[in-house]
């Protein structure tokens, strides 16, 4: 075996070893991160927590401070979480990180599974109407085929 076929990295070979949630604040989002916490404690993996943070040309024109409100988003996201583990650390113990992109959701969570070197990720079912006509996170996802996705309800 050669020294770089040693360091290579491959995917999913003993069940897997991170597991990537897309969270934004929403209901769904939120039971896909309990889902995935779930499947992170069962696999005895680490769980990523992922926020992308929206960019808004638009807003940001037109003086709305825009990185403050996404950047508060995040900072009660991380909050939440951690009051959540603190709650439940005597029964599961669960590894977990918390990590920001900036971007479009889709772009986001792929930009976080490829750095991350995700073998799964959990994302909650769209909650808007519109993605009727663009397509929602997950479908988008999905259709990239390069991890296993699963959407929550």
């Amino acid at each position: 075996m050669t020294e770089q076929q040693r360091h290579q990295f491959e995917r999913g070979t003993d069940g897997p070893k991170v597991i990537v949630a897309g969270i934004d604040g929403s209901e769904s989002s939120m039971r896909a991160a309990a889902y995935a916490a779930g499947l992170a404690r069962r696999q005895n993996a680490m769980l990523a927590l992922v926020y992308v943070q929206p960019v808004m040309p638009a807003g940001a024109a037109l003086g709305a401070p825009v990185a403050d409100v996404t950047g508060e988003v995040a900072e009660g996201l991380v909050s939440e979480i951690r009051e959540s583990t603190e709650r439940l650390k005597d029964i599961w113990n669960v590894r977990w990180e918390f990590h920001t992109f900036r971007g479009d959701p889709y772009n986001g969570l792929v930009t976080a599974a490829d750095e991350l070197k995700a073998d799964a990720v959990v994302v909650g079912a769209s909650e808007s109407a519109g993605h009727r006509f663009v397509g929602s996170v997950a479908v988008r996802l999905v259709k990239a085929g390069r991890w296993p996705v699963t959407v929550v309800p």
